[in-house]
């Protein structure tokens, strides 16, 4: 199979010069195949190229157009000449001769980077032409294209992790395994109607793409609901409310925890934690801490699930107002405690250090306290006058 190649003649015109040269350009591509007799060369040159090189070239120059010999792109074609080459390359498979590395161009021709796709060429006095393999540099310009290409992917493509099946689909494989677990009729109406829910919502983008608009039943959804779709439908369908389920608690709010159960985000409400509630979470919960919850119902529309502590409710129909404020947003994170900084090592002044001593050395009395100690100290005072005085009169 013969080679086939793509020269990007302005470039190769221009090396090594200001402005191309059509004398160079045949030189170079003489030389080239005269190293690869079996190669298939298009030329192609940009679209201001025969105004550009000498005057005096300009006649051979078209001449070669009206033999088809150099190619080049339609008028105001964007990119100029380099988009055409890549083009040209990239439909016929074919490597491109060029000391560019068509930056610009990264994201969308991500097969330059292929070994053997692209060939460089230098002039070298008194020798020739060198030819040699190389790889296209990647500057600031590839980064910013490719950056910008893979944050488009990201916005069109479709999350290879969701399924692509339809809502009915979906709820039907809920329904089956929901029969499986053999759930009493009243409580499986309410998983149903949860998964119903959520398969709505993980079915809502192509609904809306096709200009149907959902309504919900509730008045003020929250914009993130708790848990993904699916995440929130293969918890409905193997846990069902009342069953218990271990989980480590995650954060506190101002009326409750978050609980993590295997990936999945759960609430406690004060009210399900004692009789009568907590004045706070943490006055019966550890942050890290994994213990066993009960399940008491499923959100639905906000993908949540309310959970108690063994022994505090039975399994309900909806959540308390508390989880739904939690879920919501409403419900404010609960502050940490602020630990005042240790004293001891703060330096007092002589004075204050002085004081606090006799502070410590001598206790507060009571008035009643003082006022016998005065006395009994008064009383002493003049017993000790009076044998002072008897002992001085027996000695004169």
């Amino acid at each position: 199979m013969s080679l086939h190649v793509v020269v990007d003649g302005s470039n190769i015109a221009t090396e090594s010069r200001s402005l191309p040269s059509l004398k160079q350009l045949n030189e170079a591509v003489l030389e080239f195949m005269a190293e690869h007799a079996d190669a298939n060369i298009t030329v192609v040159v940009d679209a201001s190229f025969g105004h550009r090189i000498d005057e005096s070239e300009r006649p051979e120059f078209e001449a070669a157009e009206d033999a088809h010999e150099v190619v080049s792109p339609p008028a105001g074609a964007i990119g100029r000449g380099d988009a055409f080459v890549l083009r040209i390359a990239e439909k016929t498979g074919a490597v491109v001769l060029s000391n560019d590395s068509f930056q610009e161009f990264h994201a969308e021709h991500e097969w330059l980077f292929d070994e053997g796709r692209l060939i460089g060429g230098k002039p070298v006095p008194g020798v020739g032409w060198i030819f040699t393999a190389r790889t296209p540099v990647r500057g600031p310009k590839s980064r910013e294209v490719t950056k910008d290409a893979k944050r488009k992917r990201a916005k069109t493509s479709v999350t290879a992790t969701a399924p692509l099946v339809s809502g009915d689909e979906l709820l039907e494989k809920g329904r089956a395994a929901l029969g499986r677990l053999k759930r009493p009729k009243k409580e499986e109406k309410t998983v149903e109607r949860a998964i119903a829910a959520a398969t709505e919502e993980a079915v809502a983008p192509a609904s809306e793409a096709s200009g149907r608009k959902r309504r919900r039943k509730t008045s003020a959804p929250p914009a993130d609901p708790v848990n993904e779709p699916m995440t929130f439908i293969n918890f409905v369908a193997v846990h069902k409310p009342g069953s218990d389920v271990e989980g480590e608690v995650e954060s506190f709010s101002s009326h409750g925890a978050f609980v993590d159960v295997d990936g999945v985000r759960c609430y406690v409400p004060l009210s399900l934690m004692a009789v009568p509630a907590p004045r706070a979470a943490r006055d019966v919960l550890t942050k890290g801490e994994r213990r066993t919850f009960v399940i008491r119902a499923f959100d639905a529309p906000r993908r949540g699930i309310e959970l108690a502590l063994p022994g505090m409710a039975e399994a309900a129909g909806a959540p308390t107002e508390e989880t739904v404020a939690a879920e919501t947003g409403n419900d404010e994170p609960e502050v940490e405690p602020k630990v005042e900084p240790e004293k001891a090592g703060r330096r007092r002044s002589p004075k204050k250090q002085a004081a606090a001593t006799a502070e410590e050395a001598e206790p507060v009395m009571s008035l009643p306290e003082l006022a016998r100690a005065t006395m009994a100290s008064a009383a002493s005072a003049a017993s000790a006058a009076s044998a002072a005085s008897a002992a001085s009169a027996a000695s004169a």
